[in-house]
């Protein structure tokens, strides 16, 4: 990872490159990609935040998360090719978790699809196995894939 990446709060504003570094990203074979719609749908609700992952004044990856109650969620997190295996998802993962223990989190969750190579980084950052759906996921070539429901306590 670059010296310059940075951490921002994201926006609405930021929808368009939230979903340049998701197409970017997420290969479509998968279907794990969320449309622009259901992004700006989320965006404004309570309990929603997003950071970006910028370099160089270029978004490069971003997560999207939300808590309720004393429990969060991180729903996306992506970081385009060029940028993959620099440490940006670490530093954004890291920063999930920071930010849900501020906003009172004792449980976090995160669904990722059985064989993808995040679950390796999610399981190091201290996430188990709590469940599996299975047939989850349908890629665009109408393979079937398992998702995993991780789960670990907050930071304190």
């Amino acid at each position: 990872m670059s010296g310059d990446t940075r951490l921002l709060a994201g926006g609405i504003l930021d929808l368009d490159s939230v979903m340049h570094v998701m197409e970017d990203s997420f290969d479509p074979a998968f279907g794990e990609a969320w449309s622009a719609p259901q992004c700006a749908g989320l965006l404004p609700m309570p309990g929603i935040w997003l950071v970006l992952a910028e370099d160089r004044g270029e978004v490069i990856g971003f997560s999207l998360s939300r808590a309720v109650a004393d429990e969060a969620e991180l729903l996306l997190l992506a970081v385009k090719k060029k940028a993959q295996r620099r440490g940006t998802g670490k530093l954004l993962l890291s920063r999930f978790l920071e930010d849900a223990a501020a906003r009172g989190a004792t449980r976090l969750y995160l669904e990722v699809r059985d064989g993808n190579s995040a679950v390796e980084l999610y399981k190091s950052h201290g996430f188990s196995e709590a469940g599996r759906r299975s047939k989850y996921y349908t890629g665009c070539d109408g393979q079937i894939y398992d998702s995993l429901t991780l789960s670990r306590a907050a930071i304190s």
